[in-house]
Parts: C-alpha cells; sequence; structure tokens
C-alpha cells in the first residue's frame, strides 16, 4: 500500500477543459484513520474542497469546486495511488461531473519539492 497522502502537495501532469483543474491547480491532500481531504486552487479554479474515503490505494471522494467565472460544480471521483520509483505518489483518477454532464479521467503527480519532505 503507498504511504499515506497527509501533507502532501499533488498537481495535473496535464491541463483539462477550460473551467476545470490544470497544471497550475494545487491540491494539498490529509488522510486520517482511512478519511481523506483536501483543498484545492489555482488556474481557473479560485477554491476547492474533496473529501472521502480510503481503503488500500483506493479513494473514493466527491469534490466541489468554485471557479474564476463565479460558476461552481461539483462531481464524484475514484483514485488509484500508485508510488513512482523517485518516492513520489501518483493518483490515478476516473471522476464524473455531478452538476452537469461529462466525464473523464486524469493523473495527478505528488510535487517533487514535497517528496523530499517526507
Amino acid at each position: 500500500m503507498v504511504r499515506s497522502l497527509d501533507g502532501l502537495v499533488f498537481a495535473p501532469v496535464a491541463d483539462q477543459a477550460p473551467g476545470q483543474v490544470g497544471t497550475r491547480t494545487r491540491f494539498t491532500y490529509h488522510e486520517q484513520d482511512g478519511t481523506v481531504w483536501a483543498e484545492y486552487a489555482g488556474g481557473d479554479v479560485v477554491r476547492g474542497h474533496l473529501v472521502g474515503t480510503r481503503a488500500g490505494d483506493r479513494l473514493d471522494f466527491r469534490y466541489v469546486q468554485l471557479r474564476t467565472d463565479g460558476s461552481t460544480a461539483c462531481g464524484h471521483c475514484v483514485s488509484t495511488a500508485v508510488a513512482l520509483p523517485d518516492g513520489r505518489v501518483r493518483l490515478a483518477e476516473t471522476w464524473q461531473w455531478e452538476s452537469r454532464s461529462g466525464s473523464g479521467t486524469s493523473v495527478v503527480e505528488q510535487v517533487a519539492d514535497c517528496a523530499a519532505a517526507h
């Protein structure tokens, strides 16, 4: 099982569509007793939050965000945590909007300077 995500900072490896998270978005994760949550911001996202659970290397959470255009959006995501050869963590995500139509996949990776601290 991949180590705790508590205190780790993640960034998407590629930009998504406008109004969604992108390479300038940063996620700060917290984890305690099978519960995960994070705050995120950057790019088209003014503020976002996610909350859910972790069982082994599987995360299951809901997210909600406020965009720079003043709109809000929410959805559901299931992620798989993977340890990278350099010691960082990758989350492979499958997500679906609940506030509108649309779904997809994305990848976020631990920011390199955060890897040295853990």
